[in-house]
């Protein structure tokens, strides 16, 4: 049988035991001269001071703990708000171009609309989860690609490459498709022809990587800019502090992103 002694009662024997430590204590100070001669009287005052030790070591190790519970907590309400922040542009993009194709191919607003219903889901849904299937995290981008495809009136060369024999892995949900996004967003938007977005992700041995290459027009914004990138970094450090390294590189006219992930 469990005895819990109720909260209130609690905080009042703390009480009263903080109070007989400091009464001892002024008694020790004020009358050691009379009581210093007694038998076992230094004894007495060791252990009164091991009780002020332990006493003051609780303390500090509840208020580490409470930091370190704030700090958690902080990160935690941080990392919700990026990831709210992930894709809501492209989400708009997406509908401005429905509205136009329901009058003209009915047929092909339809099929936008299930895959588009299919990742909103995804990102409202499993966006929220602490850890997704790397599966899933596939077909998510896989949607993606397939929703351009089918946005965009032109030839692109869009490859994308999966090197693993498990697709089991648990990581962050909605890792990739800030890179993804900005491949198409700063790269096969602008590019009139002979758009590319290669993409290779392998996956052995607890060690992921998510490599991704795209061609842009030089004249146009600065692939670099922007929070997407800055939303993916502030994520990464939160969720695999010195687990990962995220490379970018980029010439005149080719861009590419590596993401790293060690020990999943």
């Amino acid at each position: 049988m469990n005895f819990k002694i109720p909260e209130r009662k609690r905080k009042t024997i703390k009480r009263l035991y903080k109070i007989a430590l400091v009464i001892i204590g002024l008694v020790i100070v004020i009358f050691n001269d009379t009581f210093g001669k007694l038998e076992g009287f230094v004894e007495f005052i060791a252990l009164y001071f091991i009780l002020v030790f332990i006493t003051i070591a609780h303390w500090l190790f509840k208020q580490i703990k409470s930091l370190i519970r704030l700090k958690n907590e902080k990160a935690k309400t941080e990392l919700m708000h990026l990831k709210s922040q992930v894709n809501p542009h492209f989400f708009f993009n997406m509908l401005n171009n429905l509205y136009g194709l329901v009058d003209k191919d009915s047929k092909k607003a339809q099929e936008l609309i299930l895959k588009l219903s299919d990742m909103m889901r995804y990102s409202i849904y499993d966006g929220e989860k602490d850890r997704v299937l790397l599966s899933e995290e596939i077909a998510y981008l896989e949607n993606y690609i397939e929703l351009h495809k089918m946005r965009y009136h032109k030839a692109i060369d869009i490859q994308f490459n999966i090197e693993t024999n498990d697709t089991n892995y648990e990581i962050m949900p909605l890792l990739f498709i800030i890179l993804l996004e900005n491949a198409f967003k700063h790269g096969v938007e602008n590019l009139r022809e002979n758009a590319y977005v290669h993409i290779t992700l392998t996956a052995h041995n607890s060690e992921l990587t998510f490599e991704i290459e795209n061609n842009f027009d030089e004249t146009q914004d600065n692939p670099e800019t922007g929070i997407g990138l800055k939303n993916l970094k502030r994520r990464l450090e939160l969720v695999y502090p010195k687990k990962h390294t995220l490379t970018i590189s980029k010439t005149d006219t080719i861009y590419n992103a590596t993401l790293n992930i060690k020990g999943l």
